[in-house]
Parts: C-alpha cells; sequence; structure tokens
C-alpha cells in the first residue's frame, strides 16, 4: 500500500472558492479502483492549513490517479485560488494493524 501525506496553506477565500471542487474530487477518488481512502481535513489549530491524505493500493494506482479526468478538472479549479503546497509525500507500508 501507499499512504500519500500532504499540507497545503490556503489563502484567504480558498477554502470557500474551492469546496465544491474539493467535494467533487474526494468524492470521484474515492470511487477509484485501486484506491483505499482519500480525504481532506482542516487543520483544527490553523485553518489556513489543509491535510491531505490517502491510501493507494500500489503505484499503478497512483499513476492512473494523476491521469483522470477529475484530477485534471481539479487542478484547473484551484489553479487561480492561493493554495500552497508546503509538503507531500508517498511511503510504502504494509495494510497495517490496530494500535490498541
Amino acid at each position: 500500500m501507499l499512504i500519500v501525506l500532504a499540507e497545503a496553506t490556503l489563502g484567504e477565500g480558498a477554502l470557500d472558492a474551492a469546496r465544491d471542487a474539493m467535494t467533487t474530487m474526494v468524492a470521484a477518488s474515492n470511487d477509484e479502483e485501486g484506491c483505499v481512502s482519500y480525504a481532506y481535513a482542516i487543520d483544527v489549530l490553523n485553518p489556513a492549513k489543509l491535510h491531505i491524505i490517502e491510501k493507494w493500493v500500489d503505484e499503478a494506482a497512483l499513476a492512473f490517479h494523476f491521469q483522470t479526468p477529475h484530477m485534471a478538472a481539479f487542478q484547473k479549479a484551484l489553479g487561480s485560488l492561493d493554495v500552497q503546497i508546503t509538503e507531500l509525500a508517498k511511503f510504502a507500508a504494509d495494510d497495517g494493524s490496530p494500535v490498541m
């Protein structure tokens, strides 16, 4: 499994302007074959920080994701907004186990 973790800084009004595109992106990504989980979360201590959490079955699923029409539409929608990716990394992992 691959885990992708990212953070973005959102400028004034960017979250409200991007909300529809983000909602569409999350739903479409979660419907992709090979997507285990795809979600966004606003940081409770810093509402200008967005956390992106993705889980993919393998590299092929992630590569496919980057080629989808909803990814292209999402990038276009965010292109004019003040959204800056500040961290982006992928990690190879097993399927995990309970913490407790």
